[in-house]
């Protein structure tokens, strides 16, 4: 975005919007802040206590990690955040809905945060995050007399929320899997042995040469990967505040040139054509009867079976322009909600028995379709890798303690340490590539306990209950929290 764009939009709304915007802009970098000391001293607990790195080095070395992991770590995970909340409710509520929402959810989610982060419990702040989202979406929902269900994407949400359960199991799993692995082909090796027994024998804390190394190169992978993934999520947090209150110059990318919108255009067609080749097989899911040029009143809702009208009307749009900036602010709404109905749509359509070489050109055809809708500008992607890696830098005490020493009855070994580090790496390293957000703390707080039990250690209950409790009760609470602020919110100034 250039300077010209940027003093264009601000004069556009108005001193008191702009304001409101900036604000909201600042509370996310605050979340984002908040999440680089709750989260990922989860990253570093573990060479902290097993004496790879020095505490401060670690922490420092793990804050510059985590903002690579942000400016390198894609975009899906970022817009699944944004797709929770339909597409008609992101663009169907007024600018004073819209601000109030940004607030409530992120009033909601610092909130607690901040209270599990005092009490030392390695809870979610992607479980806060997402709880705090569909709050608000579902009480937009009840307050425009809708049901409460229509007000959050329920496939997303879905999707999001399995990944969130069976990411800490498998993590489990895993980590007491690789560590026994480990105890098997190096037996009765110093790499099993604690800290302090270490010192013991060798007068000296740290871990074998080849130990330490895996110990912090894993630390290190660990950070990154939160980087890449919760640092998404508070790049999808950016956006949602931009497209709910600017959407004329957020719902869409305003540096799209001519050949994007091409692009875009070429890739409507191409999959109106796969949908002609398939009839047979998708006609469950379109509505091939359905009249080209209906009314476009009849377009203002994301439905399936009129997809194909509302690709011949994303067609006819595209055609008359030649970037997003000769079309006016409900224009470039209205293009935005094409753009993803029709996306929605090519979603379901790829679960079906087509032919392979379909398939394959579906999948690429809707890249391009939502190219210029899945997209963050520069500055936002700097601001929140600075944000997390800057916040990585205090408060981590707390969850380092809780992680090192009392999830288990004994204390860790380096061996333990590996297992846990390098499951939680890799888990949250595909989740990434995969654009799904998961939880680095449920993560990694179970790869420690999976270790614990695999060795023998035993688990300290209570902090176990505390984190069971942390972990059902963050979405319900935070549900419930930011809708019941929207809503007091919305009574008081909508």
């Amino acid at each position: 975005m250039g300077k010209y764009f940027m003093f264009e939009m601000f004069t556009t709304l108005g001193f008191a919007w702009s304001v409101g915007l900036v604000l909201a802009v600042l509370f996310v970098l605050a979340y984002e802040f908040i999440n680089g000391f709750h989260d990922t001293a989860n990253a570093v607990a573990t060479v902290i206590y097993t004496k790879a790195m020095p505490a401060n080095l670690a922490v420092v070395t793990s804050a510059l990690f985590n903002f690579a992991g942000v400016l390198l770590g894609g975009l899906g995970v970022a817009y699944a955040i944004v797709h929770l909340l339909p597409v008609d409710s992101l663009l169907g509520m007024d600018s004073i809905q819209g601000l109030l929402m940004v607030f409530s959810l992120l009033f909601s989610a610092i909130i607690w945060n901040l209270g599990t982060w005092y009490f030392g419990i390695p809870a979610s702040s992607s479980h806060t995050l997402i709880g705090s989202i569909m709050g608000v979406g579902g009480a937009f929902a009840w307050i425009n007399h809708q049901p409460i269900l229509q007000g959050i994407n329920v496939s997303k949400a879905t999707q999001i929320m399995l990944s969130l359960i069976i990411s800490p199991t498998l993590g489990f799993v895993m980590a007491g899997i690789f560590l026994l692995i480990m105890k098997y082909v190096w037996q009765k090796h110093k790499i099993h042995r604690t800290p302090d027994e270490q010192m013991q024998i060798n007068g000296k804390k740290h871990p074998p040469f080849w130990a330490r190394a895996s110990l912090i190169i894993s630390a290190m992978g660990v950070s990154f990967a939160h980087g890449s993934n919760d640092g998404q999520k508070g790049i999808g947090l950016v956006m949602l505040v931009l497209i709910c209150m600017a959407p004329a110059y957020f719902a869409l990318d305003m540096g799209s040139q001519p050949y994007d919108l091409e692009r875009t255009q070429d890739a409507n067609r191409r999959i109106m054509a796969i949908y002609d080749r398939n009839q047979a097989v998708i006609a469950d899911v379109i509505d091939f009867k359905a009249l080209v040029n209906v009314p476009e009143y009849m377009l203002a809702h994301c439905s399936s079976a009129n997809v194909l009208p509302a690709m011949s009307l994303l067609d006819r749009r595209l055609a008359k322009v030649s970037t997003y900036k000769d079309m006016d602010v409900e224009e470039r709404r209205e293009v935005r909600r094409l753009l993803l109905c029709i996306d929605d749509t090519a979603r379901q359509v790829a679960k079906l028995d087509l032919p392979a070489k379909d398939l394959s050109s579906l999948a690429k055809w809707r890249k391009d379709l939502t190219r210029t809708t899945e997209y963050a500008p520069i500055w936002v992607i700097i601001a929140i890798a600075t944000a997390l890696g800057c916040g990585t830098l205090v408060g981590w005490r707390r969850i380092v303690y809780t992680v090192g020493e009392k999830i288990g009855s004994s204390s860790m070994t380096y061996s333990q340490g590996i297992a846990a580090q390098v499951t939680a790496a890799v888990s949250i390293g595909i989740a990434s590539m995969t654009g799904m957000p998961v939880s680095t703390t449920h993560i990694l707080s179970s790869a420690v306990a999976g270790t614990m039990v695999a060795n023998r250690s035993g688990l300290q209950i209570q902090t176990i209950k505390q984190i069971m409790l942390a972990w059902l009760l963050t979405l319900p609470i935070t549900m419930l929290l930011s809708a019941s602020v929207f809503i007091l919110a919305n009574a008081l100034w909508g």
